[in-house]
């Protein structure tokens, strides 16, 4: 057995108090602590404790692959760890985002190193379907609900520039793929108006939680088309213990709470807002 010291990434969403608490250090930590990496992904792998000093995880495995993940794990995934945990620590909501396929990910890499895209999407190969098991009470935005359910919550906020995004939700198949693309390509300028409205209005009783939900991401991210997108997804809240599955493809986004995260070894995200 070997002692790992694994890095923070230090997103500003993150909280000053679950991973040091975990760890044992001084709480408020300095700034905020978002995600520790417990893997040998090459964004921010693990360093292992060895005789002569600290030396990447990646570089261990790759030295002796066999002796480290196995015959059968190397015959499989390659001479690669095939996973990346994390424990994620948010006090803010993160971004609306999907993860892609195997398929996905490795032709959207090889086209971004192709092409010498210097801001990629694709920061590596992999898929990235992750599953989080909540360590406190946990939020999270997962999937999208039933489009006549979204267009009923949408219209209660009695926005008439939403109307045409309600029309399309009640429309049918691909209703919402075009309720999405309308909100995700509103024109710049009304963007901040749009949302100040929707987090100003008055919801009947039983759209309570959306309203609330609306006012509370309109006041992380105001102007951001992106806070009436989350409106159409579930809203889920998990008690300690508990678990979300988020494969690829899935719309989702973590709003707050501290959970462990298991995941293929992939830092792709797709952001929508």
């Amino acid at each position: 057995m070997q002692l790992l010291r694994s890095p923070i990434r230090d997103y500003a969403w993150g909280s000053r108090s679950v991973i040091a608490e975990l760890q044992g250090r001084p709480v408020p930590s300095d700034g905020p602590e978002a995600e520790l990496w417990l893997g040998a992904h090459p964004g921010a792998p693990s360093l292992v404790e060895w005789a002569d000093g600290p030396r990447s995880l990646v570089e261990v495995i790759a030295a002796e692959p066999d002796h480290w993940l196995g015959a059968a794990v190397v015959s499989r995934f390659g001479p690669q760890l095939p996973y990346l945990m994390k424990v994620l620590a948010a006090d803010a909501p993160l971004s609306l985002q999907a993860h892609p396929d195997l398929d996905q990910a490795r032709a959207g890499y090889a086209a971004q190193t192709a092409a010498g895209d210097g801001h990629r999407n694709y920061a590596d190969g992999n898929h990235k379907p992750e599953l989080l098991v909540a360590l406190t009470p946990f939020e999270a935005l997962c999937g999208f609900q039933r489009p006549e359910l979204s267009a009923d919550v949408l219209a209660g906020f009695g926005v008439a520039a939403l109307e045409p995004v309600v029309a399309a939700l009640r429309a049918g198949a691909g209703g919402l793929r075009e309720a999405v693309r309308l909100l995700l390509c509103w024109p710049p300028a009304d963007r901040t108006g749009l949302v100040a409205a929707v987090a100003a209005a008055e919801l009947p009783g039983r759209f309570a939680a959306e309203q609330a939900l609306a006012r509370r991401l309109a006041g992380h991210y105001p102007g951001d088309p992106g806070v009436l997108v989350a409106l159409l997804l579930n809203h889920v809240r998990l008690e300690p213990g508990e678990a979300v599955w988020m494969p690829a493809g899935n719309l989702h986004a973590y709003l707050r709470g501290a959970g462990v995260e298991i995941m293929a070894a992939s830092d792709n995200v797709l952001r929508g807002g």
